[in-house]
């Protein structure tokens, strides 16, 4: 006969009782431990999943009110709601059953029990802790699926033919479970082209999560994707859904996978092999179905030369990869992407404008080193300052010819992006962390490209 994997607790002075209840509940479960007093329970629920207590009612000498079980019975439904508890006591009554059973408890043993009364009482209170975790687990995913999918999304735009081998790669591998790296600057879309991937893979009615692993601090990082049962450490006061499960028959988006330290790549890639999850504070594992798709700006190829990344992580996320081009390699999507943005933020701020003839072809000639992300910041700027009835290109906070001297006719691209991350490192007062936000690019970009244009000094 198969055991059930669940740990019943049996809190009773009597070591007769104990010991006979030991024998007979090992034969049907896996794990029955025991307390000979309830000065410890708290503990014990905080350190151990457990879906059944037996409980005594009585461990004062000559106290038989019941008064006591009834205590550490309302303690244990604050501790561990999921967990089911069974009173006893040698001074059982009708009256004492029924206010037990009223309290919380799912059942009442009057000693002696007999052999098949105590198997099939515990075996109901086990049924009803599964039947209740199941429950609160199920209520944890759809308060995290909300949160999540409360998140807006733009949809996928791309007309140029730089885009179009990207086109043709999602096309391929969207109906397959191949693990995909996405590559390319900040802004550029990785996390719209991941969804795009989702939205045409069996997956699609299924969720799509995403995940920015570099910006997850280390210490709650097993927390966050694997998840914690309540009680696992201090701050654990309710279970938590990780990532992984979250995402369970779906797809998880793990962005900046780059900036992952060396110690989590080890716990990630042990989660990539195995398929399965174990929640903090939990000895068992839940194997998962989850299609992996990662991204980074990071130079990850150097990255895995020089050590700094796993190799073995590496080619594990990266039996596809596409490599995104920057916006100005594709231009002719500009002027759809801008008219998009327009009309969202038009919308979204009650706004009634038309767009000068000449803007898409200025905004073409930007360079837009934010990507996509300083398109679409630009644009809701540009909708909210907005005071007459046409957008145009003044309304831009972009570098022209009057700005600096710098001609966008006649200086190469690489030189237009150096003055724009020059100029705004010099009107944020050095603030590289608001200098970034002003360019619409990620930090670790922007030092990046300080180092590569010789700014370094400013």
């Amino acid at each position: 006969m198969r055991k059930h994997p669940g740990t019943i607790l049996i809190v009773d002075d009597d070591d007769h009782v104990v010991v006979t209840s030991r024998m007979i509940l090992k034969q049907y479960f896996e794990n029955i431990e025991s307390l000979s007093s309830p000065k410890t329970l708290e503990t014990r629920l905080k350190q151990t999943d457990i879906d059944v207590v037996l409980l005594d009612m009585n461990f004062k000498a000559g106290v038989t009110s019941g008064n006591e079980g009834l205590f550490w019975m309302n303690r244990i439904r604050v501790i561990s709601p999921h967990t089911q508890v069974v009173l006893q006591t040698a001074y059982g009554d009708i009256a004492l059953a029924i206010r037990s059973i009223k309290e919380g408890a799912v059942d009442f043993l009057p000693k002696p029990w007999d052999k098949e009364k105590l198997i099939t009482t515990v075996m109901n209170a086990y049924q009803q802790a599964q039947a209740r975790k199941g429950n609160d687990e199920l209520r944890s995913k759809q308060k995290a699926l909300q949160e999540h999918f409360g998140q807006p999304h733009h949809p996928f735009i791309a007309q140029s033919p730089a885009m179009q081998s990207v086109l043709t790669t999602i096309e391929q591998v969207s109906c397959t479970d191949a693990t995909i790296l996405i590559l390319g600057e900040n802004g550029t879309g990785k996390e719209l082209v991941a969804r795009a991937i989702h939205e045409r893979s069996n997956r699609a009615h299924e969720p799509f999560i995403t995940v920015d692993v570099g910006a997850v601090p280390p210490t709650l990082f097993e927390s966050e994707m694997f998840g914690h049962e309540k009680g696992a450490f201090t701050d654990a006061k309710e279970t938590r859904v990780g990532k992984f499960e979250l995402a369970d028959k779906g797809t998880l988006f793990l962005d900046e996978i780059g900036n992952l330290p060396a110690d989590l790549q080890v716990k990630l890639l042990s989660v990539l092999q195995t398929r399965s999850v174990m929640r903090v504070g939990s000895n068992n594992a839940k194997l998962l179905d989850v299609r992996i798709i990662c991204a980074t700006n990071a130079p990850l190829y150097e990255l895995v030369k020089s050590g700094a990344f796993r190799q073995d992580l590496f080619y594990r996320i990266k039996t596809i990869e596409i490599q995104l081009p920057p916006l100005r390699e594709r231009t002719e999507d500009i002027p759809v992407l801008a008219r998009h943005f327009f009309q969202l933020y038009c919308n979204r701020y009650n706004k009634t404008l038309e767009m000068s003839s000449g803007l898409f072809e200025a905004l073409s000639h930007y360079a837009w080193p934010g990507n996509i992300r300083e398109l679409q910041h630009a644009l809701e700027r540009a909708v909210i300052l907005c005071r007459e009835t046409t957008l145009k290109h003044s309304d831009f906070q972009l570098a022209t010819a009057s700005d600096g001297g710098m001609n966008i006719n006649t200086l190469r691209l690489s030189e237009m992006e150096r003055e724009v991350i020059r100029k705004a490192i010099q009107k944020s007062n050095n603030n590289l962390t608001r200098a970034a936000e002003e360019l619409g690019i990620g930090r670790t970009t922007l030092y990046r490209k300080i180092e590569e244009y010789g700014l370094s000094t400013l």
